[in-house]
């Protein structure tokens, strides 16, 4: 008869238990989101076809009112891909629904994203201040359409070549935050690994740090650089990045294999904060940075 468990035993199988669990509620939690956001594009597709189709109108007519091709069209209503907001008020217009297509329009910008990053979607546009640390790629922000073509492009599992657009699209929509007034306060720390990796090729890179030098002369950016000689670095521990809303709330955000955390607890917050503000001050300044970003672009 195997010996009983120690209380100390039992514990930390408890615990254990516990984590498990919570890990099948996080997985099956983010399931659910990633379904409900897909019911919301089908049904959105399901009213715009049923309002095409009592206007007595072909996919090929609306497209060319629109500026699509009746594939585009055809992949709207079967719920394979996002129209932009512009497209949906042209098509309430053009369909005389009566505002039945424009209500979805809040509810089809959030499912655009992934369930794991919708919440830090919403929460960039209601951002007085944003400080992202990045180890890995280039912050979303701050990439350009080529750039993220191969990020996408290299996925595993692959995705479909209409799931790899409407990302493109909802991460270029996010950049309107750069153009917001009043103007937000956006901080950007790299590694100087993520300036290097050549994703998608030399002229995808060269392209990228083009981008950089543009958008580190915004007078509401600071972009810095972590250089690998660097002998201390406070963000051992991985990318993440602290968000500041209108009313002063923090929000720290951290994301990792399609699963993410974005916590309100005042003690990881204000710690986070801290910690980047120590990670700015090791990092090139950005005078220093934008000089070092076009020294790597005359390298390639």
């Amino acid at each position: 008869m195997a010996a009983e468990q120690t209380k100390p035993e039992a514990r930390a199988e408890a615990r254990a238990g516990a984590r498990a669990g919570a890990d099948r509620d996080e997985d099956s939690g983010a399931r659910a989101a990633d379904k409900s956001s897909q019911g919301v594009v089908t049904a959105f597709g399901q009213s715009m076809k049923t309002l095409r189709t009592r206007a007595g109108m072909e996919r090929e007519e609306l497209g060319n009112r629109l500026g699509y091709s009746a594939s585009t069209i055809a992949s709207f209503e079967q719920g394979r891909r996002i129209p932009p907001p512009r497209a949906i008020d042209r098509t309430d217009q053009v369909l005389d629904a009566g505002g039945l297509l424009t209500v979805w329009k809040e509810m089809l910008e959030k499912a655009q994203y992934p369930a794991f990053f919708q919440g830090m979607a919403q929460l960039e546009k209601r951002a007085m201040e944003l400080l992202a640390y990045d180890t890995v790629v280039v912050n979303g922000l701050l990439q350009t359409e080529e750039y993220m073509r191969a990020l996408l492009a290299m996925r595993c599992p692959p995705l479909d070549q209409e799931t790899i657009e409407q990302r493109v699209m909802a991460r270029l929509a996010r950049q309107d935050i750069f153009d917001r007034c009043p103007a937000p306060l956006l901080s950007f720390v790299m590694d100087e690994s993520v300036l290097r990796h050549r994703y998608g090729g030399k002229e995808v890179l060269r392209g990228q740090l083009e981008h950089l030098i543009l958008t580190g002369q915004r007078r509401n950016v600071e972009l810095q650089v972590m250089p690998t000689d660097c002998e201390d670095n406070a963000g051992v521990n991985g990318p993440f990045t602290v968000v500041t809303r209108k009313d002063g709330k923090k929000f720290l955000y951290v994301e990792a294999q399609n699963t993410s955390t974005l916590a309100t607890d005042p003690e990881q917050t204000v710690l986070a904060a801290a910690r980047y503000g120590i990670i700015r001050s090791q990092a090139l300044t950005p005078r220093e940075s934008l000089t070092f970003i076009e020294k790597l672009l005359g390298e390639l």
